[in-house]
């Protein structure tokens, strides 16, 4: 699966245009972005596509030299998972919400 990167933004559409995967981590500050929401159809589910919107995301943050918080239920279980991504975690951000 192919995904288009926006500003802030991965997702995939199918052929008709219809979003079918979507990842957001909006700025929340100059250096951390908020990994707030992802979302996969019903038709992808079990493929193992929001975690590779997770790892597209991460590239994506690495890339602009950021550190991220997460607050979409799915990320902070996905981080919690995968602690070889932590040093991604702002941590002073998540200790002070």
């Amino acid at each position: 699966m192919e995904f288009t990167k926006e500003a802030n933004r991965i997702f995939a559409e199918d052929k008709a245009g219809n979003l079918i995967a979507e990842i957001t981590f909006p700025n929340i500050s100059t250096t951390t972005v908020d990994i707030n929401h992802t979302f996969v159809d019903d038709s992808l589910r079990g493929q193992g596509i929001a975690g590779k919107l997770m790892l597209a995301a991460i590239d994506e943050i690495r890339a602009q030299g950021k550190k991220t918080i997460a607050t979409c239920p799915y990320a902070v279980a996905w981080f919690e998972k995968n602690s070889e991504y932590s040093n991604l975690l702002d941590s002073e951000i998540s200790r002070n919400k």
